[in-house]
């Protein structure tokens, strides 16, 4: 039983540390940040929800996620124009619209030739001007997704380093987590008290 109230306590300890985590993100966040993508080339945002414009997503160079053809998302470079070598910026995206292209032009079509026509014929949404809103995922909570994301492009063979920039598009601050992490952390160290000085009585 001691153990087992212990456990509780630790929940409760990272129930209070994601709380406290979810609060300061919104606090740093309480809107996106409007920057251009020539800016995010040359210094770190100063925060986590930002509203990136003046870039186009290069869908031909898009990463399947889920390595299967049951695709639900996309990893595709954020560029200032198709010369860019080592993108620095990604876009994490579930647009059915970019899903649909890129299932036709990797899976549906036979051969190069019909590859070719397809790009021809769609060439503008393959490279389309974007204004994307999204969330990075350089705060605590989202490190363990940007090392898997990082695995993700060295799989690859694309370069990656320290200045790589993922963002999530359509994602934001979660309002009401951190609060709601927080009252139940509160509960659990109330009922972890009230189980101590129950043990202690008896």
């Amino acid at each position: 039983m001691k153990r087992f109230r212990f456990t509780f306590l630790a929940i409760c300890m990272l129930l209070t540390w994601l709380g406290i985590n979810d609060l300061v993100l919104q606090l740093r966040n309480p809107e996106p940040l409007d920057i251009e993508l020539i800016d995010l080339s040359t210094e770190k945002p100063p925060q986590e929800w930002l509203k990136v414009s003046g870039g186009y997503l290069d869908l031909i160079k898009g990463i399947n996620m889920s390595g299967t053809i049951e695709i639900d998302s996309f990893l595709i470079p954020l560029v200032e124009d198709r010369n860019i070598q080592h993108p620095r910026v990604w876009i994490e995206t579930r647009q059915p619209e970019i899903i649909r292209l890129l299932t036709t032009y990797y899976f549906k079509l036979d051969d190069d030739q019909k590859r070719a026509a397809y790009l021809k014929e769609h060439q503008k949404e393959f490279f389309p001007e974007v204004t994307i809103t999204g969330l990075t995922a350089d705060n605590l909570i989202a490190e363990a997704n940007r090392n898997k994301l990082l695995e993700l492009l060295s799989s690859k063979d694309i370069e990656t380093g320290e200045d790589i920039l993922f963002i999530s598009e359509g994602k934001k601050p979660n309002r009401w987590r951190g609060p709601a992490f927080l009252l139940l952390s509160l509960i659990g160290v109330a009922k972890f008290i009230f189980w101590s000085k129950k043990s202690q009585t008896k």
